[in-house]
């Protein structure tokens, strides 16, 4: 017994000292980055930005402890800050050009790849150049490299070029395996988001609309990569159907979809003929990261705060194990600092960047009660991203002027509400049993122990349908639109960005830098600049945080890794009694391919 006293004391020691020596190694680290992030960039002469296009870009990187010491599982770049660096590269006279190596790279949307394709396109009106390489470019990295002036591929390399297609999956049978089936309420034929869950196919006006916005999409990307590499829609058409990225690489220089094929050790001298630079000459290169730190001209005039809001809207913050936290638009944390915004008399207007697809109906009718308010004292313009669709327009619809991409989410005004009934699985796979004893009629509303009968699943449906014409009435008094005219175009339609503009859900198409150009002359401003909210959070909070959720997190990544396309119908599956049942969001996975 005292043996084993012994070792169990000293093992705990162990640990305890193994801990220490890792924490103060950890803020030690800390310290080094913060440091670092304090230091301003020189960028020498005849420098090349790298943009590197591998791992997550969402809409902007993780600022918080967890992503800086996650390493590769937390890798992530952030679309501002990328296009932030493209302008800077710009307007630097340091900077000769852009070399863009592309991996395996995906975004939260094809309107984000437009929109990065975009300011690299304004990038080269400096006349400046761009190139590109990959061993292998997948579909999403060829349409952004395709700006490029050159293109190169390894010899042995491919272009994944096959088209578009979305491919939901539904859960109806699944979860009956379990017991478990979805009762559902809601408004709007077009509504498809509950289809994962009641149904085994898409509805009619599912199909109908994903086949508009899918083509819309794809049509978009051919009218950019056959306006830059010269190549016939037609033709483009023609490679994605017999699936080009199979094909010798020699043909692919044949139909200009590359211009040169060399392997990965001969970059560096093609590169260094464009700077002019001898075979000795080392090649100057400054990363996006660097350029955060890249000087930039005296803050003139007033300022315009741009507001990030992406990800899931909800009513409060919460995080588990086998599922992080990931971006959120947390209702009451977001009115908060919309009334800060309000109150700053040092902001003389808001962009309020939304790429969302919506959520939690109570937090978007909250959202929209504090965006109402802060319109009332300063000018409000909604940049739309990926999406700004059901919640994420609801949140939207009450500013002074919406700009989105042409590809952008948009619209899928109606609500839904789904609960779970689990009596199956209680009574008949688990073998449960349930009395009762009751007061009133509608007592044991909401037990476990059966569905919701007629009479209740009517009183649901009535406070469905009191919230969808809640959220057409809002969307009526912020668009200057009659009820019947929105009407029309609600029923929970996904529209693009481009149909949007015809039909007055928004007012613009362009991406963040005509929004913020908006605001400005909506506040009469002739000199101006911005600065991003939320700020990242108190240092001492980030650590206390990253305590309880570093291992969370860590599982998260495992299980992603683990279980792959199937990852995300098992969180779902997972989270449901975690989610608001009242939802106004399109579907939970777009899955455009």
């Amino acid at each position: 017994m005292k043996d084993f006293l012994k070792y169990m004391l000293a093992t705990v020691a162990g640990i305890f000292v193994f801990m220490l020596i890792m924490s103060i190694l950890g803020i030690m680290s800390i310290a080094g980055m913060v440091a670092s992030a304090d230091t301003t960039t020189n960028v020498k002469d005849n420098t090349v930005l790298v943009l590197d296009l591998k791992g997550t870009m969402n809409e902007q990187a993780g600022n918080d402890l967890l992503t800086i010491l996650g390493g590769e599982l937390a890798k992530e770049s952030g679309l501002d800050e990328t296009i932030k660096a493209i302008k800077k590269a710009k307007d630097n006279e340091n900077i000769k050009g852009i070399y863009i190596e592309a991996g395996m790279f995906t975004t939260d949307s094809p309107a984000s790849m437009q929109a990065l394709r975009k300011a690299l396109a304004d990038f080269k009106k400096s006349g400046k150049w761009i190139v590109a390489y990959s061993d292998q470019f997948t579909q999403g990295t060829y349409y952004i490299a395709s700006v490029a002036d050159k293109i190169w591929m390894n010899p042995q390399g491919m272009v994944d070029w096959h088209g578009l297609s979305s491919q939901p999956y539904f859960l109806k049978d699944l979860m009956a395996k379990f017991g478990v089936k979805m009762q559902l309420a809601k408004v709007g034929a077009y509504k498809s988001a509950p289809e994962m869950f009641t149904a085994d196919q898409m509805s009619d006006p599912n199909r109908e609309q994903v086949t508009v916005y899918v083509n819309g999409i794809w049509d978009s990307m051919l009218n950019d990569v056959s306006e830059s590499r010269k190549i016939s829609k037609d033709s483009l058409n023609a490679y994605a159907d017999r699936l080009i990225m199979f094909e010798d690489a020699q043909n692919l220089v044949k139909y200009k979809m590359v211009d040169k094929l060399i392997y990965t050790n001969e970059v560096k001298n093609e590169v260094k003929k464009l700077l002019k630079l001898e075979d000795d000459d080392d090649i100057n290169q400054v990363s996006v990261a660097q350029m955060q730190n890249v000087k930039e001209k005296s803050h003139d005039g007033e300022r315009i705060a741009v507001y990030y809001a992406f990800g899931d809207i909800v009513d409060e913050s919460t995080s588990d194990v086998m599922g992080g936290q990931g971006h959120l638009i947390v209702g009451n944390e977001v009115s908060k600092d919309l009334e800060e915004l309000m109150n700053d008399d040092d902001i003389k207007a808001v962009v309020l960047r939304v790429n969302s697809g919506g959520g939690s109906a109570f937090a978007s009718e909250q959202i929209w009660h504090a965006v109402k308010n802060l319109k009332a004292k300063k000018p409000v313009v909604v940049s739309m991203g990926g999406m700004a669709a059901s919640g994420g327009y609801y949140i939207s619809c009450d500013a002074n002027w919406i700009v989105a991409e042409p590809t952008t989410l948009t619209g899928s005004i109606g609500i839904f509400g789904m609960f779970p009934d689990m009596s199956q699985l209680l009574t008949q796979k688990l073998g449960v049993k349930f009395d009762e004893v009751k007061t009133n009629k509608n007592a044991s509303f909401g037990t476990p122990s059966r569905p919701f009968n007629e009479e209740e699943m009517s009183y649901l449906n009535m406070y469905i349908d009191r919230g969808y014409k809640l959220f057409r009435q809002r969307v009526a008094d912020g668009r200057h639109l009659s009820v019947d005219a929105v009407e029309a175009i609600a029923q929970g339609h996904v529209w693009l960005g481009k149909d949007a503009l015809k039909i007055k859900l928004v007012d613009q198409l362009g991406g963040l830098d005509e929004a913020i150009k908006k605001a400005a002359q909506l506040a009469k401003l002739s000199e101006y600049y911005t600065k991003s909210y939320p700020g990242p959070s108190d240092f001492m909070e980030e650590l206390l945080k990253a305590s309880g959720e570093v291992h969370n997190n860590y599982l998260d990544a495992q299980m992603r890794s683990a279980l792959g396309d199937l990852y995300e119908p098992v969180m779902l599956m997972k989270s449901l009694n975690h989610q608001n049942a009242i939802q106004a969001r399109i579907p939970f996975s777009i899955n455009i391919k």
